[in-house]
Order: C-alpha cells, then structure tokens, then sequence
C-alpha cells in the first residue's frame, strides 16, 4: 500500500467520519427498513437507484481534494457511497462502515483471459480467443482454477483500519454468489465461436457447460469449507444495482452458531450471451446447467441487458428461489407484468440508459412516458427500478436528481402493488 501523506491521511478521515455519521440518520433507518420489506416481497412503494459507477468521471473528481494517488482512489471509494444520497437523492442506504472483501478467485477452465482495449480508452476492448474451434481445441478446457488470498485480505483490512477504522469501522465484506458460465465461455472463444459451436460439436458443447457447471460446485464446497460464505442481508451489493437487504435469509446471529452453505446466501446469474438463441436452444443447452448452479443458493436475482420474457415459460420462471428478474430495455413488460403478478418474484427494471446518458438536458415529457409504461405494466407487481448502463451524463448532476425525482413522481401518481 502506498504511503498517505498527513495532509491526505486528515481529509480522508474527516470524510470517513462524515460517511458514519449520515449512516447514523434517520435517514438510513427508513432507507433499511424499505428496502428489507421490499426485497421480503412486502413494498411499500418502488424503490429507486442509480447505478453512479460507469459515469462517476463526471461526479466525483471535483469532489476529490487528496494529492496522492492512492489517498484519490480512497477518496473516491468514500464519495461514491455518499453521491447517490447526497447528490443524487435516490433510495441508496449510506453503508455504517468501510467493506473489505475476502479475495477469492475463480478462473473458468484455468485459462486466463485476455482483453485487447481500444486505442481510445477502455471502453472499447475485444477478448482475445483461445478457443477457435471447440474441437480441436477442447483440450485446452482444464479444471477451473480457485481459492483465496487471505494474506493479502488481513494485510488490505489491517491498512484500512489503521486508516480511519477508529471512525468509520473496517468490515469484512461479505460476498453474494455470482456465476455467468455463458459470459465466461464468450471470454476465451467469442460469442461466434460459441454459438457455431453448438451446431458443430452440441456433444462437446454439453460436455464444456458440464464442465464449468462442476467447477462452480466444487467452488462453493470451497468456500463453505472455508467459512469463506457470510451472511447477505444487510445491504451488500447483488450485482446489477441492487442490494441483498432481507430477512428471509439467515444473519449474523445464525453464523456465530454455524458455519454457512450456499443456500443460507443470495447469487446472481444472467446469460446475455445468449440472447440470439432460440428459446428452444437456450432450454436444451443452457438452462439445465444454470438451473443446477442456481439451485446451490438461497435466493435468487437473475438477468441483465438480456430480454427475458421469451425463456420465461420454459425455464425461468421454474426456479423456484428466483426472488428477482431483470426487466431490461428490450424486454416486453406487458408479458413480464402479467407474470409476475400476485409472484414472490421482483420486477427489477433497468430502464433505457438514453434519457440519461445523451444529452445535457432531460425530455422530461419522454422520461414521464417512459416511467409510466413501466409503471402501469407492472401494477400488482413489486417494482425496483436501476437506472444502469449510463457512461456520461455530460458533468451535470442535477441532471440525475432531476431524473430520481421525476421517478418519484411517476411512482407516486401511478403505481398500484
């Protein structure tokens, strides 16, 4: 870790400081309590978020005052978890510590992947093929690599803690389940390669999805093994701009009593690979494996940018633990609405990224038409939505206050559960 200057060192802490203070708020207290009845399928009203991270460029280096590098990266951690309340005013919940992860790994096939980035920025990038053809090249399919750093984990929570620990407190950070084999499989042979691959070689291609399938098991065996599985309840993040608030799974007072397994934790899983496959291909070649890995966990979030509502009939709609499913840009809310209906299911819109993301003023008649079909499509349904996938709202944040509080309205004029 690099060195923080005394100058840095008191500006950190101070904001360190200011972090624990507004999680103490009241505030927070009804943020908590809203988002835990939520996702315990008992709303109240839509809960509401912006995911900062892919835009945060034009948010926070005006904030930042640190010289140092490190002491900046820092600094930046710290704003971007008092942004969304502080600016932005969504239903973000301000966590009452600093999170510092196990560093566990997981690297499918034991082959490391290697992205070629545009000359530009790292937005543009191409992953590099290993596997051309699955053929004659099946023999480069080994047994997925995984474990843990648990030296590097105590030595990054050690340096937190001597940091600012005595004002914010230093957490592990436990980790939700996440397993994308389609989008590890597109990594080391292009989503071409894979798709021709199943026409080509479906024997083969069963025996790499069972592959991977049997890797990811065995990883999870790991990590209980390990006690390396913490409870997911109190707002860790779930991917997909979502968090794990929720009392229908086991919390800390269960762990002190006993080790966890993956049914006592929330996962994630998605398949946007596969959007230009049949619904028919997609249950033959895909789903029994997801279905076995999704088992393993105790609730369910599934799905991003990828439609749903053609796989729903046949195979998502028969995971019996899937407490959300991603409602994305090009996915028909009508059919999904009518679905999820009266369902422990959650309806997790990601609306489209374009109100936010072009343009340095809001069509706000366009916006409110776009809340309102999403609104009234999913009446009778529990409705979050995550505005993701915007990569520049052109440096004005009142922009985004204003998009969270035209939502607001919407929700409030229209939504009926």
């Amino acid at each position: 870790m690099e060195a923080i200057s005394p100058k840095d060192r008191k500006i950190l802490r101070d904001l360190a400081k200011h972090q624990y203070e507004v999680s103490q708020s009241e505030q927070m207290e009804e943020l908590t309590k809203l988002w835990t009845d939520h996702n315990d399928c008992k709303p109240s009203r839509p809960v509401l978020t912006v995911e900062l991270g892919t835009f945060a460029d034009d948010v926070i280096p005006p904030l930042l005052k640190c010289e140092g590098k490190q002491a900046r990266e820092i600094e930046s951690r710290l704003w971007s978890n008092l942004v969304n309340h502080e600016i932005f005013k969504d239903d973000t919940v301000v966590p009452d510590h600093w999170g510092v992860s196990f560093h566990n790994y997981f690297e499918p096939f034991d082959i490391p992947v290697r992205i070629e980035h545009s000359k530009n920025g790292n937005l543009g990038h191409h992953f590099v093929e290993v596997i051309e053809d699955l053929e004659q090249d099946f023999h480069k399919l080994k047994k997925s690599r995984f474990g843990t750093d648990m030296e590097g984990f105590q030595a990054e929570k050690d340096f937190y803690q001597d940091l600012f620990g005595d004002l914010l407190p230093v957490k592990t950070e436990p980790g939700c389940l996440y397993a994308v084999p389609t989008q590890h499989i597109v990594h080391i042979m292009s989503m071409e390669n894979m798709l021709f691959s199943i026409y080509d070689y479906p024997e083969l291609f069963h025996k790499m999805m069972d592959m991977i399938t049997d890797d990811y098991l065995d990883y999870f065996r790991f990590l209980e093994e390990n006690r390396l599985l913490l409870p997911t309840v109190k707002g860790e993040g779930l991917a997909q701009g979502t968090r794990d608030f929720t009392t229908d799974l086991p919390g800390w007072k269960e762990y002190e009593k006993r080790p966890f397994t993956t049914k006592d934790i929330w996962g994630f899983m998605d398949s946007q690979e596969t959007t230009g496959m049949s619904p028919e291909m997609f249950e033959e070649f895909i789903f029994p494996y997801y279905k076995k890995v999704s088992d393993q966990y105790g609730l369910l979030s599934y799905g991003c940018c990828e439609a749903v509502h053609p796989i729903w009939e046949n195979c998502i709609s028969k995971l019996e633990n899937l407490r959300k499913v991603s409602i994305s840009p090009w996915c028909d809310e009508e059919f999904m609405g009518e679905r999820l209906r009266g369902r422990k299911t959650i309806f997790h819109r990601k609306p489209s990224p374009n109100f936010l993301g072009v343009g340095s003023v809001l069509d706000e008649d366009a916006l409110r038409a776009h809340f309102d079909k999403t609104i009234l499509a999913a009446r009778g349904c529990i409705l979050e939505f995550s505005q993701r996938d915007v990569y520049t709202i052109s440096n004005t944040p009142d922009k985004v206050a204003r998009y969270v509080e035209i939502l607001r309205e919407e929700c409030d004029k229209l939504y009926q559960y």
